[in-house]
């Protein structure tokens, strides 16, 4: 028996809408407050030789995946955007079970828009490189409150030395005019950057490690000027298998890096980034970018040439899609064996 189903996940419950293809039977329910042992119980239950389920790319799709591969069926994960817009013009309220059968309908019609499942190595160091940027923005946070607080009471520290112990010394004394509760705001802030430090050091260095030592990152950081071992781990985990892709500018569109027209009645408004990908590969290629402006780079005379006509923002960002492309040929010509290896760190 030949099972194509769809499901939709909250926290809550699954809803789920199978259709047995060779009877035509629909079946439709939820599982409540799902999790490993539930799902799988519940996976364990269905009566089909050939079992295809899909699920859209959203939190949770990781479990879900994993255990229907597990059981020996075919798992497919569906692109929310693009699923969203194959439904067309709402006529009626969007519901969980709309949602589970819309999927249903465009597998059985071949017309689902598949993301790629990735493996768990890939899974894993993905997760890492997504803390680490986490603690970086947490400890950026706690900078620019730092900052605001100075400047709220009139004392000036340069941005660069804010963080160092003399300026931490000296923001202690008598002397520097501070109220309490501004001494107490300004301590503050110095704990959290200090207890963010002590996660994100010691992250960064094992991310490092494992960026020298893997093929594909290695791969990326030999050929690209910029890209060193931590943000080659940041490519590699978000652009993945790149063979799934047409060609290069997919892979710029992947990262949100691409500009959006928008036009009406003959005009045409200015473009902006997409920023439709994810938010870790773009920030991986634009830091990787901004050494473009350096004179050892090879793109510094086409940096230059940008930043003279438009500005250096944009400079660094056009440099950055010419990184994607590159680390898209680079990964796309690796075997399987390079581009998965599991290495232990």
């Amino acid at each position: 028996m030949t099972i194509v189903g769809g499901l939709d996940l909250h926290r809550s419950q699954i809803t789920f809408d199978l259709l047995d293809v060779e009877s035509g039977e629909v079946t439709t329910g939820k599982v409540h407050r799902p999790d490993r042992v539930r799902w799988r119980r519940w996976l364990n239950e269905l009566d089909g030789d050939d079992v295809e389920l899909v699920v859209e790319g959203c939190t949770g799709w990781r479990f879900v995946v994993e255990e229907i591969q597990r059981a020996g069926f075919t798992a497919r994960v569906a692109e929310p955007a693009e699923t969203q817009a194959a439904r067309g013009n709402k006529r009626r309220a969007k519901t969980d079970r709309t949602d589970a059968r819309l999927l249903r309908q465009l597998a059985v019609e071949d017309r689902l828009p598949d993301s790629w499942i990735p493996p768990q190595v890939i899974l894993e160091w993905r997760e890492r490189i997504r803390n680490y940027r986490t603690l970086l923005d947490q400890r950026t946070a706690w900078t620019q409150r730092l900052h605001a607080e100075l400047y709220h009471h009139g004392v000036a520290v340069p941005e660069a030395h804010v963080a160092g112990d003399q300026t931490r010394a000296w923001l202690g004394c008598e002397s520097v005019e501070l109220s309490p509760a501004a001494r107490e705001r300004i301590e503050l802030a110095y704990r959290m950057i200090d207890v963010t430090n002590a996660e994100l050091v010691p992250l960064a260095a094992r991310i490092r490690g494992f960026g020298r030592r893997h093929p594909a990152t290695r791969a990326l950081a030999e050929a690209h000027y910029g890209i060193g071992p931590l943000v080659a781990v940041a490519v590699w985990a978000e652009l993945g298998d790149c063979r799934r892709f047409a060609k290069a500018d997919a892979a710029v569109r992947h990262a949100g890096l691409d500009i959006t027209v928008h036009a009406s009645a003959g005009h045409r408004h200015s473009g902006r980034l997409a920023r439709q990908g994810p938010s870790v590969l773009r920030w991986a290629l634009y830091e990787a970018a901004h050494h473009a402006s350096r004179a050892t780079s090879p793109d510094h005379d086409y940096y230059c040439g940008v930043r003279a006509r438009i500005d250096a923002k944009r400079a660094t960002l056009s440099v950055a899609r010419k990184l994607a492309r590159r680390s898209y040929h680079t990964l796309r010509s690796l075997n399987d064996e390079e581009l998965f290896a599991d290495i232990d760190i």
